[in-house]
């Protein structure tokens, strides 16, 4: 069995990749400060594994890496602000945040880990090249690992998470290179499921049926995103860690279906039993991108892997969820 360090470990990514690891029998070490996470019951569940440790801290700072331990065969690092709400409202703190982290998490892997043949897996994001896709609008759909990543604004805030994402990318294969460590990039597409905070488009839908929001608002309507259900998500980020193959390459994870936001809005009415009188189609947010789609043959063709929970049957039980665990009140 392996020893497996996940920094943001009790967020949504984290979460799912250390249920699924523990279960395997792995040593598992989570790292967090629950700046956006929760101590909720699935967390704590969790937490009462023998093989499974919490620590919190703040890894921004430089000092708290020397409290995680040492001798990790894999370190997964999913520290970062994610939600395009906060995106909006601290730029700044998604920045320094994101680049931090990283600067320190390459320090301490390359002088303080001291495990031979150990691997550290970036995960990185679509938002890193959603830029391009706004900008020059003739980027390939489905788009492959190798496009241009370009932040089209640096004044709109929203693109403080892709531009740490694309910074971090940089960091890590330049890092990896000078430092002759083993390392691999993943860039989810739209992940969905339970206990992925309350500020995503899938709760918030959610959210809005469930209090019958009449006239119902729905934001870019017409735009698509691929959504890859949280189970098979965590799976393709374990068979990218585990693949010699996989060094020093960066993957898409997701799914090859584009899927409309107003399709997306329909099957949850149907599943949700309730539709409203009237829609009420509003614009995206400025920055949004109108469509995203990933290739994904470069992670099939390396790792074999490839998604397999339809979107309705990961709706259903995503709903299930948050209608089983509501949005605390503040």
């Amino acid at each position: 069995m392996s020893k497996i360090l996940i920094t943001g470990g009790t967020g949504f990514i984290g979460y799912h990749l250390a249920k699924r690891l523990a279960g395997q029998g792995h040593e598992i070490v989570l790292a967090d400060n629950f700046f956006r996470s929760r101590k909720d019951a699935d967390l704590l569940a969790l937490l009462e594994k023998p093989n499974v440790k919490l620590i919190e801290v703040d890894l921004t700072e430089k000092s708290s890496w020397e409290k995680l331990g040492t001798g990790y065969d894999y370190v997964y690092h999913f520290v970062g602000i994610n939600g395009t709400k906060l995106f909006y409202e601290i730029p700044h703190e998604v920045l320094r945040i994101g680049v931090s982290t990283t600067m320190n998490a390459i320090e301490w892997f390359h002088t303080k880990n001291g495990k031979v043949g150990a691997k550290i897996l970036y995960t990185s994001s679509n938002e890193a090249y959603a830029s391009a896709l706004e900008a020059f609008g003739k980027l390939p759909l489905p788009t492959p690992e190798n496009v241009p990543l370009v932040i089209s604004d640096t004044y709109n805030p929203r693109w403080s998470y892709g531009g740490q994402k694309l910074i971090g990318e940089l960091f890590f294969i330049h890092s990896s290179k000078a430092y002759n460590f083993r390392m691999s990039i993943v860039r989810p597409h739209n992940f969905y499921g339970p206990r992925a905070g309350y500020e995503h488009v899938i709760p918030e839908i959610a959210g809005r049926i469930d209090k019958h929001v009449e006239p119902f608002p729905i934001f870019g309507a017409d735009d698509t995103r691929s959504f890859c259900y949280i189970d098979d998500a965590v799976e393709a980020i374990q068979m990218v860690m585990e693949s010699e193959k996989t060094d020093g390459k960066t993957y898409h994870i997701g799914t090859h279906v584009e899927t409309v936001i107003q399709d997306l809005v329909e099957k949850m009415f149907s599943i949700m039993g309730w539709h409203p009188e009237k829609l009420d189609i509003k614009n995206s947010p400025e920055g949004s991108v109108k469509r995203r789609l990933p290739d994904v043959s470069k992670i099939k063709r390396d790792t074999g892997w490839e998604a397999k929970i339809e979107l309705e049957e990961g709706l259903r039980k995503t709903i299930d969820w948050y209608r089983k665990n509501p949005k605390p009140e503040k």
